[in-house]
């Protein structure tokens, strides 16, 4: 999954909802910025930042897996000095990430059962700003997410997808003192950025 991740990013870069998170976050707000990327994979976002003006980046991954192809990413970026990679459940162990002026949740808060709890801890480290993406509380997402849901029972495989209230996910940012700012949405995903005043 890693590997198709890398090689899908070399070839397409990021889509639509991606490209409209890290415009999200203005260049003039990246100077000297540390990011954290949560859950980020290969760190596509993070790379991005860091190349539009970010100081350095931090992707926090549960999965060892990921980090060769984050490391190999960032090789070809010319971002491996500002780029570093932790195995890090950030509920179990919100200690063991630093703080960041910028922090992004793509398409991981769907991932876990805890979704609301783990935007509420991405926000208390984020400094400035936190951009997350997560699927659209829609009656055709549902759907989609309960066949992937069955696939994998059937595969024996223990993800599962979940859909947690945008209300709620809002909710939990706020309550750590940021404010929405903006926002957009596909067809079956939307991101929400909020900056604390």
């Amino acid at each position: 999954m890693a590997r198709r991740a890398l090689e899908r990013y070399r070839g397409k870069g990021l889509d639509d909802l991606e490209r409209e998170m890290v415009a999200a976050v203005r260049p003039a707000d990246l100077e000297g910025v540390r990011v954290l990327e949560i859950g980020g994979g290969i760190g596509t976002i993070a790379s991005e930042l860091l190349s539009a003006g970010a100081a350095e980046g931090e992707v926090v991954e549960l999965v060892a897996a990921w980090e060769p192809y984050a490391r190999e990413l960032a090789r070809e970026r010319g971002l491996e000095s500002r780029t570093s990679f932790s195995v890090v459940d950030i509920l179990d162990r919100p200690e063991a990430v630093a703080p960041a002026d910028v922090v992004v949740l793509n398409r991981v808060v769907c991932c876990s059962p805890d979704g609301v709890a783990l935007t509420g801890e991405a926000a208390r480290h984020a400094r400035r700003a936190l951009v997350l993406s997560f699927p659209r509380d829609v009656f055709w997402v549902r759907p989609v997410l309960w066949a992937l849901n069955a696939g994998m029972w059937l595969l024996r495989r223990s993800y599962r997808s979940f859909v947690h209230a945008p209300s709620a996910l809002v909710a939990a940012a706020e309550s750590e003192g940021l404010r929405r700012s903006e926002g957009g949405r596909g067809l079956v995903w939307e991101y929400a950025a909020f900056t604390r005043p």
